[in-house]
């Protein structure tokens, strides 16, 4: 069946994630400071309170995620669907313990941290790969949400307590966790370190960073923002995030028919 297919052309017909790519990483970015803003949105701009944006947020993601599982295969706009919704929950997270709970920041990153190590553990352990380019089963793709959200957790809680909790600001976050991106991205392409820790190790932190951007934006002049508002902000942000997953998506499409118009006629069997 499709394991009889060559690699590439395996990965681009059944992977269930995107490719990872630059615009992988700024719709990422993007997604993060949306999720930050947004949820802040809700809760604050709205009123919706704290409780009832939770589970508003949590339903529409469950929504997301049934969608995202009854795909065959990556499809754009249900996958950054998903994204942006579990960056709001997991900001949601953080915020409840913060603010409900009151559990220090450092205690929640502390707690998502080795959460999120179990979760790496476990999923290696039962597929013996952490590889993005392999969620070519559900069981896979549902280890892999689950770490999605802890790193939005986790995010959050390390750049709420760079910004806020030892009161470095929102500037000092954005070049702290942009700085250490760059690392990542040095070890990786100049050190050639390992592709999948490098990318993981760069997802946690463009949640911070994202973190520290959207609140940089939107928080008022005398709280160490811009000021512009996170309406604004999230508006903008989310038309950007839908017009390069829109490019994303077109993209995807021709790979696909490329990648099925170069297959064997013995193997267009096998081909979604």
């Amino acid at each position: 069946m499709s394991n009889t297919l060559p690699e590439h052309v395996r990965t681009i017909l059944f992977n269930r994630v995107p490719e990872v790519t630059f615009a992988f990483w700024v719709i990422k970015v993007l997604s993060t400071t949306t999720g930050e803003t947004f949820a802040d949105y809700l809760n604050v701009d709205l009123g919706l309170g704290l409780t009832i944006t939770t589970w508003v947020m949590t339903a529409l993601l469950i929504a997301a995620l049934v969608a995202q599982f009854a795909t065959k295969r990556y499809n754009s706009g249900v996958y950054w669907t998903v994204v942006v919704l579990i960056s709001i929950v997991g900001t949601l997270v953080t915020d409840n313990l913060t603010d409900v709970l009151g559990v220090e920041l450092w205690v929640s990153t502390l707690i998502f941290s080795v959460l999120l190590a179990l979760v790496f553990g476990i999923w290696f352990a039962r597929e013996r790969t952490l590889s993005i380019h392999t969620i070519f089963t559900r069981r896979r793709e549902a280890f892999y949400w689950v770490a999605i959200l802890l790193t939005f957790a986790l995010g959050t809680a390390a750049g709420d307590l760079i910004s806020e909790g030892l009161g470095l600001g929102y500037v000092f976050g954005t070049i702290l966790f942009a700085s250490l991106i760059g690392i990542v991205a040095i070890a990786r392409f100049a050190f050639q370190a390992n592709i999948v820790f490098c990318f993981w190790a760069a997802y946690v932190l463009t949640r911070p960073l994202g973190a520290s951007v959207g609140d940089l934006l939107s928080q008022a002049p005398a709280d160490g923002g811009l000021g512009f508002g996170t309406t604004v902000t999230s508006v903008v942000f989310l038309l950007v995030i839908v017009a390069v997953a829109a490019y994303l998506g077109i993209k995807v499409r021709r790979q696909r028919a490329k990648a099925i118009a170069s297959l064997p006629a013995a193997s267009l069997a096998v081909a979604p």
